[in-house]
């Protein structure tokens, strides 16, 4: 776990964009000065974090990860992460899985993989965003 002082932005990965809305939202609501982008599925956040690594002001340093969606989905992007993405970059940001899923399975998988640093259960609130933030980011709220 990285704890990092600052949280500067956060990369919203789920195909139900009315999921990826409503998370932004709980996050403004949080008032703090981050950046929010959204992806809807794996290879779209994969893009996003070669192509933005190279501007440290856009890479995402946390990344709320949905598991089940077209194209790419969670578990792929992991894998691919874990290929593509340099450890440079990777050192940078917390993954936290977001899912409806109850399966103890995904829920293992997640806590045995080094690049995921947590496990949320939809539907989130905002409540759950502070307390994920506050958790990673110890300063986000000073």
């Amino acid at each position: 776990m990285k704890n990092l002082d600052h949280l500067n932005s956060i990369l919203l990965v789920d195909d139900d964009e009315a999921s990826n809305f409503l998370h932004s939202i709980f996050i403004n609501r949080l008032e703090l000065d981050i950046n929010i982008n959204s992806a809807l599925n794996g290879q779209e956040a994969l893009d996003f974090i070669l192509n933005k690594g190279v501007e440290k002001l856009q890479l995402p340093c946390m990344i709320m990860l949905d598991l089940r969606m077209p194209v790419m989905d969670g578990w792929k992007f992991m894998e691919m992460y874990e290929e593509r993405v340099p450890l440079e970059l990777k050192e940078q940001i917390d993954i936290v899985l977001v899912t409806i899923s109850d399966n103890e399975e995904d829920k293992e998988r997640a806590i045995a993989n080094p690049h995921i640093v947590d496990f949320s259960q939809k539907p989130l609130s905002d409540e759950t965003f502070k307390k994920l933030i506050k958790k990673h980011f110890s300063r986000a709220f000073a």
